[in-house]
C-alpha cells in the first residue's frame, strides 16, 4: 500500500500536481487502515519521500508567492502607475518612473515658486528708458506698402473694440506672438536643411514670441475674454497665422518690415491706455502676481506699471523687426549680423 501511495505521488508531481493535496485525497478515500508503526516498519522510505515532495511542494508554492509580491512592490517602486495617491491626503503625486523631477525652486524671500511657465532666470527689469518715439519713415516701395497695410489693418480693430483698451491689448498680443514663431521655425527649418548656424536669430525671434505669450497672459488676468472675443481669436489666428507663413517665404524684409510696423501700432496703443489710466477713465487696479514675478516688479505694482513694462517691450520688439528688415534689405543674410538676445 505504501509503494502503491509512493508512486501515485511521484506520478503526480512529474504531471505538476500538488504532492500534498493527492496523498490527502488518497489517504482520504483508501479503506486500508494500516497503524502508524507497522506503516514505518514496512516502507519507511516510501514515507519519507512523500513527506520530503510534500514540504518540496510547500515551499514551490511559499516562493511562488513571495516572489510574485516582490516583483508587484518592484513594479510600483519604478512607476507601474503613472500616479498614485499620497496617504493621508487626497493629492496625486506624479510618478518618478523616468526619472524628471523639477528641482526646489525658491523666490529671494524664500517663498516657493508658483510658477511652471516660466523660471526665475527667465525674468528680467524691463527698459522703460527706450526711446518710444522713434519711427522707420517708409521710403522704397515695399516699405510704404508694409506701413499702408498695418494702416488698414487697425481700423477694423478700431471699429470693433473702440476704447476699450483692455480687450485690444489682449487681441493684439494673439497676433503679436506669431510673427515670432513663424520666424524662428522657418530659420530652424532652414539652418536644417543648409547645416548651417541661424547667428543667434532663431533664440531670439522665439524669445519674441515667449515674451509676446506673457503679455497675453497677464492680459487675460486683467481682462476676462467673452465667448464671442474667443472665437474671434480663433478667426484671427487662423488667417494671420497662414498669411504670415506664406509671406516669411516669399519675402522675410516685407514680413519684417510689417512686424515693426505693428510694434509702432502696439506702443501706441498702450499710450492711450495708460492715458486712460491716468485721467481714471479705467480703474488702476493691483497688478496681478504673474507680472509681478515675471517682470520684478515691486510687490505694490499697479496695472499702470504693467502697461508700462509691456510697452516697453513693444519698442524693443519693434526695433528687432525694423533692425532684420533692414539687414535683408542689404542683400544680407540675418546670420551676417549678430542677433540681439535678450533684448527685450
Amino acid at each position: 500500500m505504501n509503494q502503491l501511495l509512493a508512486r501515485a505521488v511521484m506520478r503526480r508531481l512529474i504531471a505538476g500536481g500538488s504532492a500534498s493535496r493527492y496523498v490527502s485525497s488518497l489517504s482520504a478515500s483508501s479503506t486500508v487502515v494500516v497503524k502508524a508503526p507497522a506503516l514505518r516498519s514496512l516502507d519507511e522510505p516510501a514515507v519519507t519521500m512523500t513527506a520530503f515532495c510534500c514540504r518540496w511542494e510547500s515551499r514551490r508554492m511559499m516562493s511562488s508567492t513571495t516572489t510574485a509580491a516582490v516583483e508587484k512592490d518592484k513594479d510600483k517602486k519604478q512607476g507601474g502607475d503613472v500616479k498614485e495617491k499620497k496617504e493621508g491626503s487626497g493629492e496625486l503625486e506624479v510618478s518618478s518612473y523616468w526619472g524628471i523631477m523639477r528641482p526646489q525652486i525658491t523666490r529671494e524671500d524664500g517663498s516657493a515658486w508658483p510658477w511652471n511657465c516660466f523660471m526665475p532666470w527667465e525674468t528680467y527689469r524691463a527698459d522703460v528708458s527706450i526711446d518710444l518715439t522713434k519711427h522707420h519713415v517708409p521710403k522704397t516701395f515695399m516699405d510704404k506698402f508694409a506701413f499702408r497695410t498695418v494702416k488698414l489693418l487697425r481700423i477694423p480693430t478700431d471699429i470693433f473694440f473702440q476704447r476699450r483698451y483692455g480687450c485690444r491689448a489682449m487681441m493684439l498680443e494673439t497676433v503679436a506672438a506669431v510673427p515670432g514663431m513663424v520666424g524662428g521655425m522657418l530659420l530652424h527649418l532652414r539652418s536644417l536643411r543648409k547645416f548651417e548656424h541661424s547667428g543667434g536669430w532663431i533664440k531670439a525671434l522665439l524669445d519674441e514670441a515667449e515674451n509676446e505669450r506673457m503679455h497675453l497672459m497677464t492680459m487675460v488676468e486683467l481682462v476676462k475674454p467673452k465667448w464671442y472675443e474667443r472665437l474671434l481669436v480663433l478667426v484671427v489666428q487662423g488667417v494671420f497665422f497662414n498669411c504670415f507663413f506664406i509671406l516669411y517665404l516669399c519675402s522675410s524684409k516685407l514680413a519684417h518690415r510689417i512686424v515693426g510696423y505693428l510694434e509702432e501700432e502696439a506702443i501706441h496703443s498702450y499710450t492711450e491706455f495708460l492715458n486712460d489710466i491716468n485721467s481714471g477713465k479705467i480703474e488702476n487696479v493691483p497688478a496681478p502676481a504673474i507680472a509681478i514675478d515675471y517682470w520684478r516688479l515691486p510687490k505694490d505694482a499697479r496695472l499702470k506699471d504693467v502697461i508700462t513694462v509691456i510697452r516697453a517691450d513693444e519698442a524693443h520688439h519693434r526695433d528687432v523687426n525694423h533692425f532684420a528688415s533692414d539687414i535683408r534689405f542689404q542683400g544680407k543674410e540675418l546670420k551676417e549680423a549678430p542677433a540681439p538676445i535678450g533684448y527685450h
